[in-house]
């Protein structure tokens, strides 16, 4: 794994975004940071219209990109909570 400065709590969602290189990476990657970013970046690819997205503490986001009639999307595959780990 590799400590990035992208990740740490003052970072932003455009920084996270264009590590990750999203949309256009097409390699899996696991992303590990903290509350609010985590939250933030997937309220803004879920496109989610409330003002905070609470992500649990170890929990797992499976998130995929797609480009369908030349509009990306983002997909949420699945979620999983510590306990179903």
């Amino acid at each position: 794994y590799k400590l990035r400065d992208e990740l740490s709590p003052n970072a932003s969602i455009e920084d996270v975004l264009e590590l990750v290189q999203w949309p256009v990476n097409k390699s899996n990657v696991l992303l590990v940071t903290h509350q609010p970013l985590i939250g933030d970046v997937i309220k803004k690819l879920l496109q989610i219209q409330i003002s905070e997205v609470v992500i649990r503490k170890g929990s797992v986001w499976w998130l995929r990109s797609r480009n369908k009639e030349n509009e990306e999307q983002t997909m949420l595959v699945t979620v999983q909570t510590p306990e179903m780990l």
